[in-house]
């Protein structure tokens, strides 16, 4: 039996993800989010098709969210919009990101 290992390119900046590391603690940032509208959230240390899972799993479980998209930045901040058709409490998609083992970046 051979084994072979596929590169996926990402490279071990000595912190991991939250599939494999310790959450940060998390920051405040507001997010307002209206009737009909869409949020971004920049959410730090997400690395990979799971991360991208555990978020929307997350976030999609809050009231009022109605799609969650991910723009993945390996090791960078990913872009995350959130929209909704009801107001969506904006502590609740904080703690919905941090939930999955992620921070909301202020930046």
């Amino acid at each position: 039996m051979t084994i072979e290992r596929v590169e996926l390119g990402l490279k071990d900046a000595g912190v991991g993800c939250a599939c494999c590391a310790a959450p940060s603690a998390s920051t405040t940032q507001q997010l307002p989010v209206e009737a009909g509208l869409s949020a971004t959230l920049l959410v730090e240390g997400m690395t990979c098709a799971h991360c991208i899972a555990s978020v929307t799993e997350e976030l999609s479980a809050v009231p009022g969210v109605d799609d969650v998209s991910v723009a993945l930045t390996a090791g960078g901040t990913s872009t995350v919009t959130v929209r909704s058709s009801a107001p969506v409490d904006a502590d609740a998609l904080r703690v919905a990101v941090a939930e999955a083992g992620y921070t909301v970046s202020d930046a």
